[in-house]
């Protein structure tokens, strides 16, 4: 019987320009189009150019008041990011393994999901007063019923021959929800979690200009009493920056790390 011989599988062939550099030459040609735009604009004032919105925000950088009204404004967005995802995770991981639990907690779910956001800021404002309290709750409350049901769906979505298996060999309650029920939620967790951070910053900008007099929030209120478009671009810029910075350097890997093991079965 003759020998048969397999061809190696070719390699794909290497791209001329990574990844990186194609993100690079896109923010290039985003940056070269609002020139010519700005050039084009009746007024500069209406629509400045890139390089009047970044002349203001290092202006602003210099002077402080960019670095101390996003320091506050990630204070908020962590702080209410939090308490978003621990109690919409424990009640969604909840609802997703009890029915009665899901038949008590689905009206509220539906109704706070309905609620408009601009309703709970008020409300909260009213009810808890115009304090960090109040902004936190408020975007907390607006947030966690999306954490909630994905989580729940997580919860539904685990798989009943791994739970026999634990069953099996007699896993503690911990060592079952740690081993075999958190990596299968982990998706879903790791989805809400980059959904909820997008989320989560827009609404406590709305909080800030509504009720604080501090943040990006309260900058943006007054640059828009002002009729600065410059300090509008400037400051929003910036803070979609960051967040775009924390989810590639956080929320990315972790969601690649978490998810690691459906690509190793």
């Amino acid at each position: 019987m003759s020998a048969v011989h397999v061809q190696p599988r070719a390699q794909p062939e290497a791209l001329p320009f990574s990844n990186a550099w194609t993100r690079a030459f896109s923010v290039f040609g985003l940056i070269l189009m609002w020139w010519a735009a700005a050039r084009t604009a009746a007024s500069p004032q209406l629509f400045p150019g890139p390089a009047q919105v970044f002349g203001f925000a290092w202006l602003q950088i210099t002077n402080g008041d960019l670095p101390w009204n996003i320091s506050i404004t990630l204070a908020r967005v962590v702080a209410a990011f939090c308490v978003a995802m621990l109690v919409g995770g424990v009640l969604g991981y909840l609802a997703g393994r009890s029915r009665r639990a899901d038949a008590i907690m689905d009206p509220w779910a539906v109704v706070a999901l309905n609620l408009p956001v601009l309703v709970v800021v008020v409300l909260t404002y009213i009810w808890v007063g115009l304090n960090d309290t109040a902004a936190v709750l408020a975007v907390a409350i607006a947030k966690a019923p999306t954490v909630f049901v994905t989580v729940r769906e997580g919860a539904r979505a685990l798989d009943p021959q791994l739970e026999e298996i634990a069953l099996v060999f007699r896993l503690s309650h911990w060592r079952r929800v740690r081993r075999i029920e958190a990596p299968q939620l982990m998706p879903y967790i790791s989805a809400s979690a980059r959904s909820g951070l997008s989320i989560t910053w827009k609404i406590v900008l709305v909080v800030e200009l509504l009720g604080r007099p501090n943040g990006v929030g309260f900058a943006l209120n007054l640059f828009f009493q002002n009729f600065n478009v410059a300090g509008i671009l400037a400051y929003g810029l910036a803070f979609a920056g960051i967040m775009l910075a924390v989810e590639t350097a956080v929320l990315q890997p972790w969601e690649r790390r978490a998810t690691a093991w459906r690509r190793r079965v």
